[in-house]
């Protein structure tokens, strides 16, 4: 090789060195980048009693309704009242008529008499077999004036007019039953209210023949009377979201005939019973409704008090994250990251209550993700609480 040569190949491996030498220093500067701990912001976990309000639907009934149905089979003659119509405790309603308890008052009547007169024969020969039997009596303190013999008898007549005469009596009481039984059955022909209220069904008109066997099961019923001065308000609370609730406590409520007007009225009734086909606890409110205002039947929005006697724990809701197995959040410890499996409960101003493997105090980060893996070392930036505070 000569020397032109040489000089030519001392050359073009410098060249080669300078431009291979940059590379090699950003291999390495991206080997340390990839090594270095991931920053996450954390928060901490925060202890508090839950107490916010949640919207539940409800239905407004009436406090007491009833379907009117006959006792008595009978003839309708008239109806004085009609839908709409609002009704006093007493007032009279239908009016029926039955013929066949004319002629059936008649001969209780008749069956009465009879017993009286019964018992006033009865008591008649009682009386006379009475004064005969003393009479020999008085006769018999003289030695041979009667027999004993005679005596006896005279004391056993007496003794089964008596029992003619006991019997007399319970036959009259019976009778007086049976009179009394057929005056109730009469009083059934007039139908009054048993409360107040108002009409909201009417089905028969005069003419109709109706009897006991149109009630339940049967045929519609006369009328239906509801109160609608006093409604229960009756609100299916879910299980997961009965908490804590006292009676007496004051929930509002908005129904769609008013909007934008509030309602109130307090818890009266708590069934303490959960529901195994809803699974929801009914609870009843008693709503005043003096004005009319608001009809049974009507849908509602509760704003329900959602409160737990017992403080539990809180996280930033976007500190909750899922796959498709499980719902976590991510807990950082001496810069490592877990896992932790939590439960969750109600969301309150952007915070999420949750339960599982965690204590107040707790960092966990705070934009959870299930790219940051368990196990994941991590660099912490503390941020506020969960509480924001």
């Amino acid at each position: 090789m000569n020397r032109l040569s040489f000089v030519s190949a001392a050359l073009v491996l410098a060249v080669v060195g300078c431009s291979t030498a940059p590379s090699d220093k950003s291999a390495g500067s991206a080997k340390q980048a990839a090594a270095a701990p991931t920053t996450v912001a954390a928060i901490s976990v925060a202890s508090k009693k839950l107490q916010t309000t949640i919207s539940l639907p409800a239905q407004l009934v009436p406090y007491e309704q009833v379907d009117i149905y006959p006792k008595v089979t009978g003839f309708v003659d008239a109806v004085s009242v009609d839908r709409g119509s609002r009704v006093q405790r007493g007032q009279l309603l239908v009016r029926l008529t039955a013929p066949e308890l004319n002629s059936q008052r008649s001969q209780a009547e008749a069956a009465v008499r009879a017993a009286q007169s019964l018992l006033a024969t009865a008591k008649a020969k009682l009386a006379s077999d009475n004064g005969t039997y003393l009479h020999m009596v008085a006769a018999a303190k003289t030695p041979g004036v009667l027999a004993e013999n005679d005596v006896a008898v005279a004391n056993q007549a007496v003794s089964a007019d008596q029992g003619q005469v006991d019997a007399a009596e319970q036959n009259i009481s019976a009778a007086r039953d049976a009179l009394r039984s057929i005056s109730q059955l009469e009083s059934y022909l007039n139908i009054t209210a048993p409360f107040a209220g108002v009409v909201t069904t009417r089905n028969l008109h005069p003419g109709a023949l109706i009897g006991p066997a149109s009630g339940q099961g049967g045929a519609l019923p006369i009328l239906q009377i509801v109160d609608d001065r006093r409604l229960r308000l009756v609100v299916p609370v879910p299980e997961a979201q009965v908490g804590d609730m006292k009676a007496g406590q004051v929930v509002s409520f908005t129904v769609p005939a008013y909007p934008g007007q509030i309602f109130k009225a307090p818890i009266q009734r708590i069934s303490r019973e959960v529901d195994d086909k809803s699974r929801t606890m009914p609870v009843e409110l008693d709503v005043v409704n003096r004005d009319g205002k608001l009809s049974p039947g009507s849908f509602t929005t509760v704003s329900w008090p959602m409160e737990r006697g017992y403080p539990t724990l809180f996280v930033s809701a976007s500190a909750v994250t899922s796959d498709q197995q499980h719902t976590f959040v991510i807990r950082v410890r001496n810069n490592k990251t877990e896992w932790v499996t939590v439960q969750t409960g109600q969301t309150v101003n952007g915070e999420v209550e949750v339960f599982g493997d965690l204590s107040q105090g707790d960092q966990v980060v705070k934009a959870a993700s299930d790219a940051i893996h368990s196990g994941d070392e991590v660099r912490v930036q503390t941020t506020a609480t969960s509480s924001g505070k």
